[in-house]
C-alpha cells in the first residue's frame, strides 16, 4: 500500500508539472505587418515572474514582491504588442546595434567610413540613438521557450543583415533570458559576425520600485560603484575625458535620493534636464559583478544590478510629460522611472581612448547582466 501511494503522488507530481510549466505563452497581439507577436512568462518556483515579448525582446512585466509579500509589476509599459509598436518600442527592449549614441551617425573602421541614421539630436547635433530608426527593438525575434543551466528561459534570436541602419556584416545575435531561484532576470548575449562592425547591446528597462505608473521616483536611494563618468557636452556627446564624480552631484559612490541633487545648476544635470550619464564602473568589465543598487524605503524592495559591462547609463526619465499613460491608465510623468543601462560607452567607434566595441569575424560577443529583486 505505501508502494502505491508513493507512485501515486509521483505521478501526481508530474501531471502538476506538466499543467504548471515554468515558462508559458499566449498571443500578444498583431503588428502593423500583420504579424502575431506573443508574450512569454518565464517564473521560478517561487513565483517570482517577469513577462517577455519576442518583439524587440520587451521586458513587459517584472513583479516583484515588497516587504510585506506584496507583489507589484516594478516595469513601465503597455498592454500589448501593438501599443508598443506604435507608442513605446523602445521600452524594455533589447538595444543595438550600438546602444545610445554615435556622434553625427559616422564611424571609421578600418580605414571606411560609414554612415549611419541620425535619429536623435540634442543641442541642435544629429547623432545616431539606440540602433537607428528601428533598431533591435522594433524587430521580431525568432523565440524559443528553453532552460538555460537548468533555470526557467527564452531564447531570442535575430539576424541582423548586413547593411542594415548603414552597419557592416551579417550579425547573427542571441539573447536568453532567464528566472533566476534568487529572483533575478537574468540576460545572456551572444552574437557573431562575417565582417568587421561596431556592437554595444543592452536592455533599456524602465524601472519605478514602487508600481508601475505609482509616480515619480526621486525617493528610491542609489549607489553606483563608479568612481568617473564620461562628461558629455551640450550634444550628449561624450567629451572623451574621464572624469572624477567626487564633488560633483552625479556621485552616487555613497547612498543617495535620485532627487537629491538632481534640481541643481550643474552642468552636466542641465544639459541632460536630469541624469543621463554613462558611468565608468570600477569593476571595469572583467567579470560579472555588482554595478548598481536602488532601494525604495517606502516597499522595502531593492534592486541590484550586476553586469559584465565596463560601463552604465543612469537614466531618470527626463523627457517623460505625462501624455503616455501605462498599464495601469496612469500617466507616466516626468522621473517616473529610472534605467540602468549597461553598456560600452557611448560613441566608443569614434573614441580610440575608450573600450573597443568592435567585434569581428572570428570572435564572439559574450555580455551578462543581472536584474536580481530583494527587500530590506
Amino acid at each position: 500500500m505505501h508502494l502505491r501511494l508513493v507512485s501515486l503522488a509521483f505521478f501526481v507530481s508530474l501531471a502538476a508539472a506538466a499543467t504548471d510549466p515554468a515558462v508559458t505563452s499566449r498571443p500578444f497581439g498583431r503588428l502593423s505587418d500583420g504579424r502575431e507577436a506573443r508574450l512569454f512568462t518565464l517564473k521560478n518556483a517561487a513565483g517570482f515572474q517577469a513577462d517577455i515579448t519576442d518583439l524587440g525582446g520587451i521586458i513587459v512585466s517584472i513583479h516583484a514582491s515588497d516587504r510585506r509579500g506584496v507583489s507589484a509589476d516594478v516595469v513601465l509599459g503597455l498592454n500589448s504588442a501593438p501599443e508598443f509598436e506604435a507608442k513605446a518600442a523602445g521600452f524594455n527592449a533589447i538595444t543595438g546595434r550600438y546602444a545610445n549614441r554615435i556622434a553625427a551617425g559616422k564611424f571609421t573602421l578600418d580605414g571606411k567610413t560609414y554612415t549611419l541614421a541620425t535619429n536623435s539630436t540634442s543641442g541642435g547635433v544629429p547623432c545616431h540613438l539606440h540602433g537607428g530608426k528601428r533598431g533591435f527593438s522594433r524587430m521580431l525575434w525568432n523565440a524559443e521557450p528553453t532552460t538555460h543551466e537548468g533555470r526557467p528561459a527564452l531564447r531570442l534570436r535575430y539576424l541582423s543583415r548586413d547593411g542594415e541602419e548603414g552597419y557592416p556584416g551579417n550579425l547573427n545575435v542571441e539573447v536568453i533570458y532567464s528566472v533566476t531561484a534568487d529572483n533575478a532576470l537574468r540576460i545572456d548575449y551572444l552574437a557573431t559576425t562575417d565582417q568587421p562592425t561596431p556592437l554595444n547591446l543592452t536592455n533599456h528597462a524602465y524601472f519605478n520600485l514602487k508600481g508601475e505608473g505609482a509616480g515619480d521616483i526621486l525617493d528610491h536611494v542609489l549607489t553606483l560603484r563608479a568612481k568617473r563618468f564620461t562628461p558629455a557636452a551640450a550634444s550628449l556627446i561624450p567629451t572623451g575625458e574621464l572624469a572624477p564624480v567626487a564633488g560633483t552631484p552625479l556621485d552616487f559612490t555613497q547612498p543617495h535620493r535620485l532627487g537629491e541633487r538632481i534640481g541643481e545648476q550643474h552642468e552636466q544635470l542641465l544639459r541632460g534636464r536630469g541624469y543621463d550619464h554613462n558611468y565608468v564602473l570600477d569593476s571595469g568589465g572583467a567579470s560579472l559583478a555588482l554595478a548598481a543598487t536602488v532601494h525604495e524605503p517606502a516597499s522595502g524592495r531593492v534592486l541590484e544590478v550586476l553586469t559584465t559591462e565596463p560601463g552604465v547609463q543612469l537614466y531618470t526619465s527626463n523627457h517623460f510629460n505625462g501624455n503616455l499613460s501605462g498599464k495601469s491608465g496612469r500617466p507616466y510623468v516626468r522621473f517616473g522611472a529610472f534605467c540602468l543601462e549597461t553598456q560600452h560607452f557611448p560613441d566608443s567607434p569614434n573614441q580610440p581612448a575608450f573600450p573597443s566595441t568592435i567585434l569581428r569575424p572570428g570572435q564572439k560577443f559574450r555580455s551578462t547582466t543581472v536584474f536580481r529583486f530583494s527587500v530590506k
